[in-house]
């Protein structure tokens, strides 16, 4: 489908500004293993397993600053009567480790509990029940969580005006009875099923904002998604309804470096034509029993180096100058 590697890592003799622990998709339901739609094999109660050992690893290494999840922290098929005490269970391993930990939302968390009821579990940094927010560890990088399911038919009530917006919006682009069904759609069209959603108007001008703010003061921008924005980093299905929106605003500066994101489980990664990384990352919850998936990522002034466990692929991300005016 695509690279998921980009060579052989470099290892660095500086030492990084700072590092942070990185997981994807833990997707835990106390539940016997199944199969994707794909036919992938899912390992619902050892995926907790993953998380607990990428905490355990976090701490012993001693230097991680914070931990990022993106996303789908339970599965769909946790029974809804245990859907409050899987996302706390899992939550309580998060906590274990000796840091802040950034959540975002992913389809998952929102077929089990309403958006609102996330933001406070999840302890999301914000003045409201927006599930959107940024952070800056050090002075030269600043972090951007979007919420990839602010406009979607998941996790709003059914008589908001959200919810009736994007059915009326997947009905105009997807004709198939079922909307979390591809089938007849061409190319990166596959995206538009009920599993996806989009950042909404509000919150584009908002990042619009932040890129603006972080292009003045220099500094490095790591956007962070549980839905991938890029076609060569994950299978068209997996998509942003409208990431070549984001895309578009992120194109109008030269600070963002990077877009991490989750959701499609196998991983990739991809440079695009302006030079920004695109790394989707390998799930938790396809790790057979004794395996894992989970990583830290080193920051540096002039690039990002991805350490993985067995699961998850080594990537060094250099970025690109930016490009001179033309005299």
């Amino acid at each position: 489908m695509m690279a998921t590697t980009s060579g052989p890592v470099h290892a660095s003799t500086a030492k990084p500004m700072f590092t942070f622990g990185v997981i994807a998709d833990v997707q835990y339901a106390d539940i016997l293993d199944g199969r994707s739609f794909l036919g992938v094999p899912r390992y619902y109660r050892h995926s907790i397993s993953v998380l607990q050992r990428a905490v355990s690893a976090w701490n012993k290494q001693g230097n991680i600053k914070f931990s990022i999840n993106f996303g789908d922290i339970v599965d769909g098929f946790c029974p809804k009567d245990k859907s409050l005490w899987a996302v706390q269970k899992v939550v309580d391993e998060f906590d274990k480790f000796d840091g802040p930990t950034y959540h975002m939302f992913g389809n998952h968390c929102l077929y089990n509990l309403p958006r609102s009821k996330l933001v406070a579990l999840l302890k999301m940094p914000t003045d409201s029940d927006r599930a959107y927010y940024e952070f800056s560890p050090c002075p030269e990088y600043r972090f951007v969580v979007l919420d990839a399911y602010d406009f979607s038919t998941l996790g709003w009530p059914r008589d908001h005006p959200v919810t009736a917006a994007a059915t009326k919006f997947l009905e105009e682009k997807n004709p198939n009875t079922d909307k979390n069904s591809p089938e007849g759609l061409v190319g990166v069209d596959r995206r538009f099923v009920m599993f996806n959603g989009a950042v909404g108007k509000e919150q584009l001008s908002w990042l619009s904002d932040v890129l603006q703010d972080a292009s003045e003061r220099r500094q490095n921008v790591i956007l962070c998604s549980h839905l991938p924005m890029d076609p060569g980093a994950a299978s068209p299905v997996g998509l942003m309804w409208n990431y070549d929106e984001v895309m578009a605003i992120v194109r109008r500066y030269n600070c963002v470096k990077a877009c991490f994101a989750g959701h499609d489980h196998r991983g990739g990664h991809t440079v695009d034509s302006h030079g920004v990384h695109h790394r989707t990352l390998e799930a938790a919850l396809e790790c057979p029993p004794g395996t894992s998936a989970f990583g830290h990522i080193e920051a540096y002034p002039d690039k990002l180096l991805l350490v993985g466990s067995d699961g998850m692929d080594d990537t060094e991300m250099c970025f690109q100058s930016p490009a001179r005016p033309l005299l």
